[in-house]
C-alpha cells in the first residue's frame, strides 16, 4: 500500500481521516487519540516555558500534503498554514509528479557559518594570513567545548578569513567564518558558543579587536536541489494541451528571471510550501525565509529560486536550489507535542533528508502556481476553499457550512457580510411553515407532481416511471472525478452549414473526444439546486453561470416530474465553455441523463434530446437544435430542421476512413445567442440577399456530404474554405478566427473554418494523413489551444 497516496482525503471528515491514518500504521492509538480530542497542541504552561510574558495559544491549522515520492520514497508531509489552496495545489502537484517517476532531491552535507568581526587591524593582510595559518588550532579549540557533538561526527569543520574593506572609523573589516556541521540539530546556539569560545585566540592571532560574534543565517553551504522531470503529455488539462502548459511554465519562470517584482512572488510561492513544512516540525522559518531570499539575491539581482527547462525528448524539467538549514532534533522539536507527531507522520530520519522533503514541496508549490498562472489563472482552483475559510469566519454551523459555501459560490461575491447574509436568509426560511418533501413521490400514488408541456417529441406521462423501491435517492456525496454513474454529454464540432441550419438548410455535424458529465445526489438541507463544476482532477473550476444553469436545472426537475429541491448537481466538463463546440447542450444532456438515473426513470434518448432543445433556448433563444442531437446521440449526422413531427431530420453520415480534424481556440467567448440574434436581424432586413448565402452553403453542405462518403478530404477542404468565405460574409468570424485560419492554411491544412456560432471560439481544420502536426504546431506556437479529433 502507497504511504502518501490516498485518494479522496479530502471528502473525509478529521476524525475519519485521523483513523485512516492509525489503520494504515502512520499514527500510534496514542497518537490518534491525541490528534483526535486536540491533546497534541501546545498547552500554556509548557508556552509559559518557551517564550516571555505568555498569556496564550496561538492554533493554526495542520494539514498533510498527499502523494509525495521522493527518492523513491513515499511521504506524507504535514504543513502548518493559515492560507487556503496551498495544502490542496501541492498535494494534486505531488500526484502529477508522482506519476513522472516523483521527486529527485539532494542535500548538501548541512554547515552553519559563524562569523566574528574583527577591527583595528595594524596589518590586514598579515593578520588574515596568519588566522588562515593556524586555523587547525581554532578548529582544535572550538570543538573542546563540544565532545558530545564530535562524538557524533559533528563540529567545527574548518576556517575562512575574509577582508571587507574599509570601515568608517576603525580600518580594514576582517571577517572570520567558522564552518561547523551541526548534524540533526538546527545548530544556532552551538555556533555562537563556538564564535564567543574562539574570540579571544582571534584577537592574539590577529593583533585586532573582535565586536561581534554570531552565526550567519545565510546558509549557502547547506544547499538542497530538488528536480522533477514531466512529459508533456501529463500536463494537458480540459481546456489545454500538454505542450501549451509546458511552454507557458517556461515562460512564467523567464519572467521571473527578467524582473525582480515578479521574482519575489515567485518565491513566496515556493517559501508557501517550505515554510508550512517548517512551521509543523519545529523549524525556524523566518531563518528559513531570510536565507532563501538573500541566496536568490546573489549576483547581480534578485531572481527566481527554479529553473524551468525543456529537455531534449520535450519533457518539463524543473530544478530548485535553496540553501536550507533544519534540524531533527532539539528544544523546540521536543518541547511541542504537536511537533513531535509531525514527526512521527513524516517519518524522516535526519535533517538533510528533511531538507529533501521541503525543496520537495517548495518545487511542487511553484509547479501549481506556474500551471494555474499559464492556463486558468490563479484564482481558478481557490474560490471554492475561499468560500470555505470565508463561512467559517461568519460563523457558518456544521449543519448549513456546505450550504453556505455552495451558495457564496453560486453568488460570485465570497465576502463575509455576504456568508451572514445568505446564513440569515437560511435562518427565516426555517422559521417558516414550508415543509419540504425530501423523497419523491411515487408514480400511482395520487400525490405525483404535475407535469408542465412536455418538450417536442416528449410524450405525456406521468411524473415519476420507476419502480417503487426507489422513492428515495441515495445520500449525498461530493464526489472529486465522475462516478460509475455520472452521465455523458458530448461536445461536437459543425463541419458546415452554421447559421443557414437555422433556417432549415442541412449541417454536417459530428461529435468529438471533448464531453460533459454530471452525477445528481441529494440533499435535504438545500432549499434549491445546487450546481458544483469541477475538474477532472477534483479541483473547482469557474462557477456556473448561475442564472442561466439553474433555470436549465429547474426546467429539467419539471419536465422530469422531480422536485429540484434538494438537489446537487456535480459536473465534470472537459468541454472549454462559449468555444461553439456544443458546451452548453452537453451539460444539459449530462444533467438530463444524471437526474433521471438518480431517480430511475426510463427515458429515451429521443426525449433526451428533445428536452436538452427547450434547454439550450434558455441559453440561446432560437437554436437549431443540432447541439442537443449530437450532445445526445454521438454520432456524425447530415442535420436540417424541419416543420415535420419532431422538428428536425437526421441522417447518419459515414466515411471509408477516419478523417483526422484539427481544433484551435482562438481565446476569446463566442455567444451563439447573440451571433444568432445578429444574422436573424440582417435576415430580417434582406430575406432574399440573406436566404441566397443560405443556398450557397446549403449546396456546399450536400456537396461536402459526398465528398466525406468518397473520403475525398481535398474536396471536403475547398468546399470548408468556401464556406468560411460566406460565413466571413455572414460577419460572424473574428480577428482571431481569420487569423487562425490563416496560421492552418499556411502550415498545410487543405481546409480550415470557423464552427459553430462564431464571433470568437473554435475552429477546425482538416489535412493530408499524416499532416495535423505542423498545424498543430504552428497554432501552439502562435500561443494558441488545440486539440485533436477525427470524424469516423
Amino acid at each position: 500500500m502507497s504511504r502518501s497516496r490516498i485518494p479522496r482525503f479530502y471528502q473525509l471528515s478529521v476524525r475519519e481521516r485521523i483513523a485512516l491514518l492509525q489503520q494504515r500504521g502512520v499514527l500510534t492509538t496514542d497518537a490518534a487519540a491525541h490528534l483526535a480530542d486536540g491533546t497534541s497542541a501546545l498547552d500554556v504552561a509548557a508556552a509559559d516555558r518557551l517564550i516571555e510574558n505568555v498569556i496564550g495559544v496561538f492554533s493554526m491549522p495542520m494539514g498533510l500534503g498527499l502523494n509525495f515520492q521522493i527518492n523513491g520514497r513515499d511521504y506524507l508531509v504535514p504543513m502548518v498554514v493559515e492560507e487556503p489552496s496551498i495544502v490542496a495545489a501541492v498535494s494534486s502537484t505531488a500526484l502529477l509528479v508522482r506519476q513522472a517517476g516523483g521527486f529527485t532531491s539532494v542535500a548538501d552535507e548541512p554547515l552553519l557559518i559563524g562569523q566574528i568581526q574583527v577591527l583595528d587591524l595594524i596589518d590586514p593582510e598579515r593578520a588574515r594570513a596568519d588566522l588562515l595559518a593556524r586555523g587547525d588550532e581554532l578548529v582544535a579549540l572550538a570543538n573542546s567545548g563540544h565532545p558530545n557533538m564530535v562524538a557524533r561526527g559533528g563540529g567545527a569543520r574548518g576556517v575562512e578569513v575574509f577582508l571587507r574593506g574599509g570601515t568608517v572609523q576603525n580600518g580594514e573589516l576582517l571577517v572570520v567564518h567558522l564552518l561547523v556541521d551541526t548534524r540533526d540539530a538546527m545548530g544556532a546556539n552551538l555556533v555562537n558558543s563556538m564564535c564567543e569560545r574562539l574570540a579571544p585566540l582571534v584577537e592574539e592571532i590577529s593583533g585586532g579587536r573582535v565586536f561581534l560574534r554570531i552565526l550567519s543565517n545565510l546558509t549557502d553551504r547547506a544547499l538542497v536541489r530538488a528536480r522533477a522531470v514531466i512529459p508533456h503529455a501529463l500536463l494537458e488539462t480540459a481546456d489545454f494541451p500538454g505542450v501549451r502548459v509546458r511552454d507557458g511554465i517556461v515562460l512564467a519562470n523567464e519572467f521571473a528571471a527578467m524582473d525582480p517584482y515578479r521574482a519575489t512572488t515567485h518565491n513566496k510561492g515556493i517559501m508557501n510550501g517550505i515554510d508550512a513544512v517548517a512551521l509543523a516540525t519545529g523549524n525556524d522559518w523566518r531563518a528559513i525565509e531570510a536565507a532563501a531570499h538573500a541566496y536568490a539575491g546573489r549576483g547581480d539581482g534578485y531572481g527566481p529560486l527554479t529553473s524551468w527547462n525543456v529537455n531534449d525528448a520535450g519533457d518539463l524539467v524543473g530544478e530548485l536550489t535553496l540553501p536550507l538549514k533544519v534540524g531533527t532534533v532539539g528544544g523546540q522539536v521536543e518541547s511541542n507535542p504537536a511537533v513531535r507527531l509531525a514527526h512521527t507522520i513524516l517519518g524522516v530520519s535526519s535533517a538533510p533528508e528533511l531538507a529533501e522533503v521541503m525543496a520537495a514541496v517548495g518545487l511542487a508549490q511553484n509547479l501549481a502556481a506556474l500551471k494555474a498562472l499559464s492556463t486558468n489563472g490563479i484564482q481558478h482552483g481557490h474560490m471554492r476553499l475561499h468560500a470555505r475559510a470565508v463561512a467559517a469566519a461568519a460563523g457558518a454551523g456544521a449543519a448549513r457550512f456546505e450550504e453556505v459555501v455552495e451558495k457564496l459560490i453560486a453568488d460570485g461575491e465570497i465576502k463575509v457580510w455576504k456568508a451572514r447574509e445568505i446564513m440569515q436568509a437560511l435562518d427565516a426560511a426555517s422559521d417558516g411553515d414550508r415543509t419540504i418533501d425530501p423523497a419523491v413521490t411515487d408514480a400511482g400514488s395520487g400525490a405525483a407532481a404535475s407535469v408542465t408541456s412536455p418538450a417536442p417529441g416528449l410524450t405525456p406521462r406521468p411524473a415519476v416511471i420507476r419502480t417503487p423501491s426507489t422513492a428515495t435517492p441515495p445520500a449525498a456525496t461530493t464526489p472529486s472525478a465522475p462516478g460509475p454513474d455520472a452521465r455523458l454529454g458530448f461536445g461536437k464540432i459543425i463541419l458546415m452549414g452554421e447559421h443557414s441550419v437555422v433556417y432549415g438548410y442541412h449541417a454536417i455535424a459530428a461529435p468529438i473526444g471533448l464531453s460533459v458529465r454530471a452525477q445528481v445526489t441529494r440533499q435535504e438541507s438545500l432549499l434549491e439546486p445546487v450546481i458544483a463544476d469541477w475538474d477532472v482532477d477534483g479541483s473547482v473550476r469557474e462557477p456556473i453561470r448561475a442564472d442561466l444553469s439553474h433555470r436549465v436545472a429547474a426546467l429539467i426537475a419539471s419536465r422530469l416530474g422531480v422536485s429540484a429541491v434538494g438537489l446537487r448537481v456535480d459536473v465534470f466538463s472537459h468541454l472549454p465553455r462559449a468555444s461553439g463546440l456544443g458546451a452548453s447542450a452537453a451539460f444539459a444532456v449530462a444533467v438530463i441523463r444524471a437526474v433521471a438515473d438518480s431517480f430511475r426513470l426510463t427515458i429515451s434518448d429521443a426525449e433526451v434530446s428533445s428536452l436538452a432543445f427547450e434547454c439550450e433556448q434558455i441559453v440561446h433563444g432560437t437554436p437549431s437544435g443540432i447541439d442537443n442531437t449530437v450532445a445526445t446521440f454521438g454520432r456524425s449526422v447530415l442535420f436540417q430542421k424541419t416543420d415535420a413531427p419532431g422538428g428536425h431530420t437526421i441522417r447518419d453520415v459515414f466515411t471509408p476512413h477516419p478523417i483526422p480534424i484539427v481544433i484551435g481556440l482562438s481565446g476569446v467567448e463566442s455567444l451563439t445567442k447573440q451571433t444568432v440574434g445578429l444574422v436573424r436581424s440582417a435576415w430580417q432586413r434582406n430575406p432574399a440577399r440573406y436566404d441566397a448565402i443560405f443556398s450557397q452553403i446549403d449546396g456546399l453542405v450536400l456537396a461536402g456530404v459526398d465528398a466525406l462518403r468518397r473520403g475525398d478530404i481535398a474536396e471536403l477542404g475547398e468546399l470548408m474554405n468556401i464556406n468560411q468565405g460566406l460565413l466571413n460574409a455572414l460577419q460572424v468570424s473574428s480577428p482571431e478566427i481569420e487569423a487562425l485560419v490563416a496560421i492552418a492554411r499556411r502550415a498545410g491544412a487543405l481546409g480550415a473554418k470557423l464552427t459553430g456560432g462564431g464571433g470568437g471560439g473554435a475552429m477546425i481544420a482538416i489535412a493530408e494523413p499524416g499532416g495535423t502536426e505542423p498545424i498543430l504546431t504552428a497554432m501552439r506556437s502562435a500561443g494558441y489551444t488545440t486539440y485533436l479529433t477525427e470524424i469516423r
